[in-house]
């Protein structure tokens, strides 16, 4: 009997089915040669569908608005009091989203860009401190009409919050600085090396990324190579303005930028650190619980198990700590 005879005296269902799987079959093919050949040439797409990806799960959505000299560029999403959270150095909004998944919730939530990283606009010869970004951000909070809020800052993004504080406490209902920059600490091989110059956050590699890793978290995060050199691209292209920074907070007024101003605030305070943080060691947070003098009420939380990132490192206890903190007042 001829093949189409036999083709034809198959039932109807199963000649369906296996058209249905005919195309199946092409389709994941052609889907695999797809995702190869983007990891393999174009690994920023995958790598900016992964940060959309996680943006949906934690209910964000991106946003930008013009405020003052900057174009911003800013996750919101959730429902309930306004919290705002502030990245550190060299680093972007997106590190603050496997933590927000846990607090959309509860809270409604602002993720920026700080001026001059992730998708925000930087203007050459501006200037980048901690005061210079303070500023900026109030005219951020303008913009978005923003009355009070919670306001949590990671690493460089701590002291910029507690200048901020310090100086619109209108704003500012509560303050958590996770890790941050800007206060009185035991000095750590990192910090000698910082005081002396040496950048140990711009690199040029995937073996200068594995070194600038090492320095902020507790274990070598499991990261595919073609992401690393999106990131180690990323960072090359940004070394001036990495540097110009760097420099800029290697001064006293900038290194005690937060202490500075700890006297002057009057909300509630959290100092959330990690134990073994190698960057800001953690006896800054002695530092914070001294120097708030007129908090109204001083907490603290310390994880183990990670180094600079808990955010990233302790994701599920970081939004607990922060999501008890800001429901205690």
């Amino acid at each position: 009997m001829p093949a189409s005879a036999i083709a034809t005296a198959q039932p109807l269902w199963k000649r369906m089915l296996l058209r249905r799987l005919k195309f199946l079959a092409w389709l994941v093919a052609a889907l695999a040669i797809l995702l190869g050949g983007s990891y393999l040439f174009a690994p920023q797409w995958l790598l900016r569908a992964n940060f959309m990806r996680e943006a949906m799960a934690a209910h964000l959505q991106k946003h930008s608005v013009q405020a003052g000299d900057t174009h911003w560029v800013y996750y919101e999403g959730g429902e309930g009091p306004a919290i705002m959270l502030l990245h550190g150095f060299a680093d972007s909004k997106e590190v603050w989203l496997e933590t927000a998944r846990q607090l959309t919730p509860h809270f409604h939530l602002i993720i920026p860009d700080l001026p001059g990283w992730g998708e925000s606009s930087r203007n050459a010869g501006g200037n980048y401190d901690i005061d210079a970004q303070a500023a900026r951000l109030q005219a951020f909070v303008q913009a978005l009409e923003l009355r009070r809020f919670v306001l949590v800052g990671h690493s460089m993004g701590g002291a910029i919050a507690a200048v901020y504080a310090a100086e619109h406490p209108e704003h500012v209902s509560e303050l958590a600085l996770v890790d941050a920059f800007g206060l009185k600490m035991k000095e750590t091989p990192f910090a000698r090396a910082a005081l002396a110059g040496k950048n140990l956050f711009a690199f040029h590699d995937r073996a200068g990324f594995a070194r600038s890793a090492a320095l902020a978290l507790d274990s070598k995060p499991d990261i595919p190579g073609r992401f690393v050199d999106v990131l180690v691209d990323r960072n090359v292209k940004d070394h001036a303005f990495i540097q110009r920074v760097f420099d800029q907070l290697r001064r006293p007024s900038q290194y005690l930028s937060a202490q500075n101003r700890l006297g002057q605030l009057e909300m509630p305070v959290l100092g959330l650190w990690c134990r073994d943080d190698k960057l800001i060691d953690i006896s800054a947070l002695d530092s914070l619980r001294d120097g708030l003098t007129h908090a109204s009420a001083i907490s603290s939380s310390v994880l183990s198990g990670c180094n600079h990132m808990p955010m990233l490192e302790k994701p599920d206890e970081t939004a607990r700590v922060l999501t008890g903190f800001a429901l205690s007042h």
